[in-house]
């Protein structure tokens, strides 16, 4: 089944994000990410969507931040975070959350989603490919990242 999250979902989300953040070589934190995801979600800087298992475990997780488009006048999310536990790879999960963020986006009048994905995660790329997202050509993408 896939749902909003909720507060009490917070526990069993940071460990999926915990890992999610080891993909991408950052030191494990779960407790700093539990309490990251819980900063989001009560001051509603984010909308997190979840898989649930037939045991009603927490399988995946979809995190969306707002955002908008000045040239289009409209609302934007950015699909910043996807991850299902590695057992329940292959058997719809991501597509399940996908469609879930895409409904969410029409169903709050935005211009659409935007993600960025590493450039050797492949899998990744064929699935957003596959269901229709489409590689920005047009243009570039620039960080100015802080230290520490």
């Amino acid at each position: 089944m896939t749902r909003l999250a909720q507060t009490s979902d917070l526990k069993s989300i940071a460990v999926l994000f915990n890992k999610y953040r080891e993909f991408y070589k950052q030191e494990p934190k779960v407790e700093a990410a539990e309490q990251f995801l819980a900063d989001r979600l009560k001051n509603k800087e984010s909308v997190i969507f979840v898989v649930e298992d037939d045991a009603a475990v927490i399988i995946g997780f979809a995190q969306l931040y707002p955002s908008f488009s000045s040239v289009s006048l409209k609302r934007l999310w950015i699909l910043n975070d996807l991850f299902v536990a590695s057992e329940y790879r292959g058997q719809g999960v991501a597509r399940k959350l996908l469609d879930a963020c895409v409904a969410h986006a029409k169903a709050t009048g935005a211009r659409g989603l935007t993600l960025k994905t590493a450039h050797d995660n492949i899998e990744a790329q064929r699935l957003y490919e596959a269901h229709g997202w489409k590689k920005d050509t047009q243009y570039f993408s620039y960080n100015l990242i802080f230290p520490g």
